[in-house]
Protein backbone atom coordinates (compact mmCIF):
# COMPACT_ATOMS: atom_id res chain seq x y z
CA UNK A 1 0.00 0.00 0.00
CA UNK A 2 1.39 3.38 -1.02
CA UNK A 3 1.77 6.08 1.80
CA UNK A 4 -1.14 8.36 1.89
CA UNK A 5 -0.42 11.57 0.77
CA UNK A 6 -0.46 14.85 3.09
CA UNK A 7 -3.62 16.79 2.84
CA UNK A 8 -3.45 20.85 1.95
CA UNK A 9 -5.25 23.11 3.91
CA UNK A 10 -5.16 27.03 3.34
CA UNK A 11 -6.28 29.29 6.88
CA UNK A 12 -7.14 32.17 7.94
CA UNK A 13 -3.86 33.42 9.54
CA UNK A 14 -3.02 36.85 11.59
CA UNK A 15 -2.12 38.75 8.25
CA UNK A 16 -4.08 36.67 5.53
CA UNK A 17 -4.28 33.25 4.45
CA UNK A 18 -1.56 30.09 5.59
CA UNK A 19 -0.91 27.27 3.20
CA UNK A 20 0.13 24.21 5.71
CA UNK A 21 0.28 20.58 4.44
CA UNK A 22 -1.31 18.10 7.05
CA UNK A 23 0.33 14.37 7.29
CA UNK A 24 -2.82 12.75 9.68
CA UNK A 25 -2.55 9.09 11.26
CA UNK A 26 -5.55 6.91 11.75
CA UNK A 27 -5.76 8.03 15.52
CA UNK A 28 -3.83 10.98 16.52
CA UNK A 29 -2.46 11.32 20.33
CA UNK A 30 -1.18 14.37 19.19
CA UNK A 31 -0.46 17.27 17.52
CA UNK A 32 3.13 18.32 15.80
CA UNK A 33 3.83 21.01 14.41
CA UNK A 34 7.03 21.33 12.28
CA UNK A 35 8.86 24.10 10.38
CA UNK A 36 10.56 25.17 7.46
CA UNK A 37 14.01 26.09 6.50
CA UNK A 38 14.69 29.96 5.58
CA UNK A 39 11.98 31.52 3.23
CA UNK A 40 14.19 34.21 1.50
CA UNK A 41 16.74 30.90 1.01
CA UNK A 42 14.41 28.83 -0.69
CA UNK A 43 12.62 27.27 2.16
CA UNK A 44 8.97 25.52 1.96
CA UNK A 45 7.20 23.04 3.48
CA UNK A 46 8.21 20.56 1.22
CA UNK A 47 11.88 20.93 2.00
CA UNK A 48 13.15 17.40 2.59
CA UNK A 49 14.44 17.78 5.99
CA UNK A 50 10.80 19.35 7.07
CA UNK A 51 9.31 16.46 5.20
CA UNK A 52 11.36 13.90 6.92
CA UNK A 53 10.15 14.94 10.06
CA UNK A 54 7.07 15.24 9.31
CA UNK A 55 6.13 11.93 8.19
CA UNK A 56 8.27 10.40 11.17
CA UNK A 57 6.26 12.04 13.82
CA UNK A 58 3.08 11.25 11.86
CA UNK A 59 4.30 7.70 11.86
CA UNK A 60 4.54 7.85 15.86
CA UNK A 61 1.40 9.01 15.90
CA UNK A 62 1.32 12.70 16.01
CA UNK A 63 -1.23 15.02 13.68
CA UNK A 64 1.98 16.83 11.78
CA UNK A 65 1.02 19.81 10.37
CA UNK A 66 3.85 21.79 8.41
CA UNK A 67 2.70 25.77 7.40
CA UNK A 68 4.78 27.46 4.55
CA UNK A 69 5.72 30.72 6.70
CA UNK A 70 4.32 34.71 4.95
CA UNK A 71 5.51 34.62 1.50
CA UNK A 72 5.98 31.39 0.21
CA UNK A 73 3.50 28.67 -1.64
CA UNK A 74 0.24 30.62 -1.28
CA UNK A 75 0.53 31.91 2.45
CA UNK A 76 0.58 35.76 2.21
CA UNK A 77 2.55 38.28 3.81
CA UNK A 78 6.57 39.13 3.90
CA UNK A 79 8.83 37.86 5.77
CA UNK A 80 9.32 39.39 9.74
CA UNK A 81 12.50 37.90 10.86
CA UNK A 82 10.56 35.66 13.45
CA UNK A 83 8.01 37.49 15.20
CA UNK A 84 5.35 36.85 12.50
CA UNK A 85 5.86 33.34 11.76
CA UNK A 86 5.90 32.79 15.65
CA UNK A 87 2.23 34.40 15.41
CA UNK A 88 1.84 32.24 12.75
CA UNK A 89 2.34 28.78 13.93
CA UNK A 90 0.33 29.74 17.17
CA UNK A 91 -2.79 30.74 14.70
CA UNK A 92 -2.13 27.12 13.28
CA UNK A 93 -1.78 25.39 16.41
CA UNK A 94 -5.39 27.28 17.38
CA UNK A 95 -6.68 25.75 14.00
CA UNK A 96 -5.48 22.31 14.60
CA UNK A 97 -7.14 21.82 18.01
CA UNK A 98 -10.24 23.26 16.83
CA UNK A 99 -10.26 21.06 13.96
CA UNK A 100 -9.13 17.83 15.41
CA UNK A 101 -10.42 18.22 18.93
CA UNK A 102 -9.44 14.91 19.75
CA UNK A 103 -6.16 15.30 19.00
CA UNK A 104 -5.43 17.73 21.89
CA UNK A 105 -2.29 18.29 23.75
CA UNK A 106 0.40 16.85 23.86
CA UNK A 107 2.46 19.31 21.27
CA UNK A 108 5.29 18.35 19.44
CA UNK A 109 7.30 20.86 18.30
CA UNK A 110 10.04 20.56 15.13
CA UNK A 111 11.78 22.82 13.33
CA UNK A 112 14.76 22.74 10.63
CA UNK A 113 17.45 25.46 10.54
CA UNK A 114 15.47 29.21 10.84
CA UNK A 115 12.15 26.71 11.87
CA UNK A 116 14.22 25.67 14.47
CA UNK A 117 14.88 29.18 15.67
CA UNK A 118 11.06 30.15 15.06
CA UNK A 119 9.92 27.18 17.34
CA UNK A 120 12.19 28.03 20.48
CA UNK A 121 9.80 31.10 20.39
CA UNK A 122 6.97 29.21 19.90
CA UNK A 123 8.04 26.66 22.73
CA UNK A 124 8.22 29.90 25.23
CA UNK A 125 5.15 31.40 24.35
CA UNK A 126 3.17 28.02 25.10
CA UNK A 127 5.30 27.58 28.10
CA UNK A 128 4.33 31.56 29.30
CA UNK A 129 0.50 30.10 28.04
CA UNK A 130 0.78 27.34 30.22
CA UNK A 131 0.76 24.99 27.61
CA UNK A 132 4.34 23.86 26.72
CA UNK A 133 5.01 21.40 24.67
CA UNK A 134 6.11 18.01 25.34
CA UNK A 135 8.76 17.68 23.22
CA UNK A 136 10.78 20.31 20.81
CA UNK A 137 13.01 18.87 18.24
CA UNK A 138 15.68 21.26 16.43
CA UNK A 139 17.45 20.19 13.77
CA UNK A 140 20.50 22.26 11.94
CA UNK A 141 19.12 24.88 14.31
CA UNK A 142 20.14 29.03 13.29
CA UNK A 143 21.87 30.32 15.89
CA UNK A 144 24.35 32.97 16.30
CA UNK A 145 26.05 34.41 12.85
CA UNK A 146 25.48 32.84 9.81
CA UNK A 147 26.56 34.45 6.82
CA UNK A 148 25.16 36.06 4.48
CA UNK A 149 21.97 35.56 6.71
CA UNK A 150 22.22 37.73 9.83
CA UNK A 151 22.74 37.43 13.79
CA UNK A 152 20.28 35.11 15.48
CA UNK A 153 19.36 35.13 19.11
CA UNK A 154 17.58 31.82 19.97
CA UNK A 155 15.54 30.92 22.98
CA UNK A 156 16.44 29.56 25.53
CA UNK A 157 15.58 26.42 25.65
CA UNK A 158 14.94 22.82 28.06
CA UNK A 159 17.71 20.51 28.60
CA UNK A 160 15.25 17.90 27.35
CA UNK A 161 15.13 19.30 23.89
CA UNK A 162 16.34 16.98 21.14
CA UNK A 163 19.05 18.75 19.09
CA UNK A 164 20.46 17.53 15.67
CA UNK A 165 23.39 18.94 13.83
CA UNK A 166 25.64 17.89 11.28
CA UNK A 167 30.04 17.79 11.57
CA UNK A 168 29.88 19.49 8.53
CA UNK A 169 27.79 21.99 8.15
CA UNK A 170 28.82 25.19 6.47
CA UNK A 171 25.85 27.18 7.05
CA UNK A 172 25.50 27.09 10.65
CA UNK A 173 28.54 26.14 12.16
CA UNK A 174 28.35 23.34 14.97
CA UNK A 175 30.38 25.84 16.96
CA UNK A 176 27.80 28.10 16.81
CA UNK A 177 24.66 25.70 18.25
CA UNK A 178 27.72 24.57 20.95
CA UNK A 179 27.62 28.09 22.11
CA UNK A 180 24.26 28.26 22.54
CA UNK A 181 23.55 25.20 23.76
CA UNK A 182 25.99 25.01 26.76
CA UNK A 183 24.97 27.58 29.56
CA UNK A 184 21.79 25.70 28.65
CA UNK A 185 23.04 21.97 29.27
CA UNK A 186 21.55 20.88 26.40
CA UNK A 187 23.00 17.97 24.67
CA UNK A 188 23.58 18.07 21.25
CA UNK A 189 23.39 15.16 19.17
CA UNK A 190 26.16 15.67 16.11
CA UNK A 191 25.81 13.35 12.71
CA UNK A 192 28.96 12.74 11.27
CA UNK A 193 30.05 13.78 7.91
CA UNK A 194 26.32 15.44 7.75
CA UNK A 195 25.97 18.81 5.64
CA UNK A 196 23.44 21.39 6.73
CA UNK A 197 20.65 19.86 4.72
CA UNK A 198 21.61 15.97 5.28
CA UNK A 199 21.97 15.20 2.09
CA UNK A 200 22.12 11.19 2.38
CA UNK A 201 21.58 11.48 6.14
CA UNK A 202 17.97 12.16 6.25
CA UNK A 203 17.43 8.13 7.90
CA UNK A 204 19.69 9.68 10.46
CA UNK A 205 17.03 12.55 11.71
CA UNK A 206 14.31 9.45 11.14
CA UNK A 207 16.10 6.91 13.53
CA UNK A 208 17.57 10.02 16.03
CA UNK A 209 13.69 11.37 16.17
CA UNK A 210 11.80 7.39 16.91
CA UNK A 211 14.74 6.43 19.17
CA UNK A 212 14.17 9.79 21.63
CA UNK A 213 10.30 9.70 21.02
CA UNK A 214 9.88 6.45 22.29
CA UNK A 215 9.25 7.89 25.69
CA UNK A 216 6.66 10.50 24.32
CA UNK A 217 4.20 6.83 23.47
Amino acid sequence: MSPKIAEKFVITGPVGQIELLVDAPEAPKGIALVAHPHPLFGGANTNKVTHTLARTLKDLGYLALRPNFRGVGLSEGSHDHGAGETEDMLAVLAWAQQQWPAAGEPYVLAGFSFGAFVQTKVAHHLAEAGHPAKRLILVGTAAGFIEGARQYDTEAVGPDTLVIHGSQDQTVPLENVFRWAEPLEVPVVVVPGADHFFHGRLNNIRDIVKRSCCECH
